[in-house]
């Protein structure tokens, strides 16, 4: 079946953060990780068939619902789950939140990798926790690298109890390889450190590049996952939490009802099953929709934008670009950007104050003449 990827839908007007924010008629918003695409058929489907019935009470998550995600995870990416691990919460924030209160203590410090997905601070800084940043080191090839000596030594802090990890990795668009997962693992135990594995872009992987679940590589992380980055369905508040510990389970499990993001709406778990179930021919095409638009970024950036410098994006869809040749402060070079050239782009200093400085962040997951109009209206500022 073809989907038409190129289609752009018309948001403006919803109630879209993405597009309603923003009181300029004329922005282009690349900025907030959610795509401009049409949710996958099956989805639209199985949703328009539960909003016929006439009634959306209080929601019983059947059977059906867990072997959807084992069944998923066992095909796409050979990872055995038993249905008596999954805790299903309204978001992968919440599942963040939630776990981190479950395993920590106020005062105790959580080690990210940084730059880091700016929910990650917040989240920590909310359960009375420190950040512990990790700086990524940056190559001549512009890809991310672990510093492994401040990695261990931050780990060996007896403050430290959680290692937070984004895996893909937003912003840098890493995939981390099972070495590098393991060597992360081998270090955690070492010094006794909970692994809390978000892997909400999971399915978004770039050719030559593959998705390896923590949860294969160490039985004890906690995965965090859902299908809302790739099936665009981050409105419908659905989220796994995957714990193979009884007795930390317990304990996020609590957490969860302590903090009121135990049940979840109607629509939810349906769409989580249609997009399991019947949703995986789309997200092929999807990916490499993707890849070609991260292709037709760096095309352009070769021709137009040479002081620009673009890390290789091998999973999520989120370009991670370097423009310290054009700016000493890249929230002024992104201010300007969108009042000049009316284009919405999120600075790194969002997933870093000094780790994201001179970087900023586009969202390629719009249709591909959007993205090209966005690149133009950029080149043209002199």
């Amino acid at each position: 079946m073809e989907y038409n990827f190129d289609e752009l839908t018309a948001r403006r007007g919803t109630g879209c953060v993405k597009w309603d924010e923003s009181t300029d008629p004329d922005v282009i918003p690349l900025w907030v990780a959610d795509m401009d695409f049409a949710v996958a058929p099956p989805i639209q489907e199985a949703i328009r068939q539960r909003a016929s019935h006439p009634v959306f009470g209080y929601t019983y998550v059947t059977d059906d619902y867990y072997q959807s995600i084992i069944s998923w995870f066992q095909r796409r990416h050979r990872w055995t789950i038993d249905p008596g691990w999954i805790l299903y919460t309204t978001g992968v924030v919440p599942a963040i939140s939630a776990t981190l209160k479950a395993l920590t203590m106020p005062g105790e410090r959580v080690v990210i990798l940084s730059p880091d997905y700016n929910c990650f601070f917040s989240s920590i800084r909310n359960t009375g926790c420190e950040v512990s940043e990790s700086v990524l080191l940056c190559g001549s090839d512009k890809r991310f690298e672990v510093d492994w000596n401040d990695f261990e030594a931050r780990c060996a802090d007896d403050k430290c109890t959680v290692f937070l990890l984004c895996n893909p990795h937003n912003p840098t668009g890493r995939v981390w390889t099972r070495e590098e997962l393991q060597r992360m693992a081998d270090i955690c135990h070492r010094h006794s450190v909970h692994i809390v594995s978000d892997e909400i872009h999971c399915e978004l992987i770039m050719p030559g590049h593959a998705f390896v679940p923590m949860g294969t590589v160490t039985p004890e992380a906690v995965v965090l996952n859902s299908p809302s980055k790739a099936f665009n369905i981050a409105g419908l508040q659905i989220a796994n939490i995957i714990c193979t510990d009884a007795a930390t389970r317990r304990r996020i499990d609590r957490a969860i009802n302590i903090n009121e993001v135990c049940d979840v709406n109607p629509f939810g778990p349906v769409a989580l099953q249609a997009a399991y179930n019947h949703g995986e021919a789309w997200l092929d095409a999807l990916n490499q929709y993707l890849y070609d638009n991260y292709t037709t970024l760096c095309h352009f950036v070769t021709q137009h934008l040479p002081q620009w410098r673009v890390t290789p994006l091998e999973g999520t869809y989120l370009a991670w670009v370097d423009v310290t040749a054009c700016t000493n402060s890249v929230d002024d070079y992104c201010q300007r950007l969108l009042r000049e050239a009316h284009v919405w782009l999120n600075p790194g200093t969002m997933y870093g104050k000094k780790s994201g400085e001179g970087h900023l962040r586009i969202n390629l997951a719009c249709p591909r003449a959007l993205l090209i109009e966005g690149l133009q209206r950029i080149a043209s500022l002199p």
